[in-house]
């Protein structure tokens, strides 16, 4: 029912044409920046808590697309629903309908990155989030984003100053200092990593993407039981319990391929849009 797949760059062809002659609107529906889970994060997924609602809403928010492919906030809804519930495939699909129907629409062209991204089409994800805003412009959350995906690629120094801009516009923001964090362990620098993902920590103590990233780095530096506190505070102890548990499985596949020079796109645990 969807096209699937795009040449790569048919999309920033279109945007640059409607540029050229419409002024556009820079809006961008609520999302938070870059890769998720050891965890960043490229956008507006839901939450765990919040993935069984968002199941729920995908039959009817299906039904509403169908009736009308190019409505870009009911697209935007669909999309944000799919990459919720795991179908990555069908919200790029959704998304690039959307965003071709709707070319100067920069909220869904920010949706539409992220949801590339979520698929692990890096560069075509990179290329159209540049086009979600504009260096008069910039947005916050998808500087980190943008960032967030040349981690992906291995591409950590050209990520930094991603980063740096999205702080200069939104100081101290946890997101952007745990995505800034992780770009550190990727890239094995412990001691930057630690300091960054303490300033997320100390901005948002009950974050617990920002406790996984600080609790991974401290036990890859040997403070294992300082990482199982900070995981664990004021969680149930199920919760606590199932959290060390990943803590554990995540520094062991880190240690596992500490040996290893990074390879562009090749950690699950980053990517998938805090």
């Amino acid at each position: 029912m969807y096209q699937r797949s795009f040449k790569q760059g048919r999309l920033a062809r279109l945007v640059s044409a409607s540029l050229a002659c419409t002024a556009l609107a820079l809006s961008l529906c609520g999302c938070q920046t870059a890769m998720s889970d050891v965890t960043g994060s490229i956008g507006d997924k839901a939450e765990t808590s919040q993935s069984a609602d968002v199941r729920r809403d995908v039959g009817p928010l299906r039904e509403r697309y169908r009736a009308n492919p190019k409505d870009a906030a009911v697209a935007l809804e669909y999309g944000k629903a799919l990459r919720a519930s795991g179908e990555r495939s069908q919200a790029v699909a959704v998304l690039e309908q959307a965003a071709i129907a709707n070319p100067g629409n920069k909220a869904l062209l920010a949706a539409y990155g992220r949801a590339l991204a979520d698929n692990g089409n890096f560069q075509q994800a990179f290329d159209v989030l540049s086009q979600a805003h504009s260096p008069e412009d910039p947005d916050w959350r998808i500087l980190s984003a943008q960032g967030a995906v040349l981690d992906q690629m291995g591409r950590f120094e050209e990520a930094r100053p991603y980063y740096t801009s999205a702080l200069k516009i939104a100081p101290d923001e946890p997101s952007v200092l745990s995505n800034l964090g992780l770009s550190y362990l990727l890239s094995k620098d412990l001691p930057k990593a630690e300091e960054t993902l303490r300033r997320a920590h100390a901005r948002d103590g009950k974050n617990q993407r920002v406790r996984m990233n600080l609790a991974v780095v401290l036990a890859l530096e040997n403070r294992q039981s300082e990482a199982e506190s900070i995981l664990k505070a004021d969680l149930p102890p199920d919760e606590a319990t199932a959290k060390v548990a990943e803590l554990k499985r995540l520094v062991a596949k880190k240690e596992a391929s500490s040996e290893r020079s990074p390879r562009r796109g090749s950690d699950p645990d980053k990517v998938r849009p805090n």
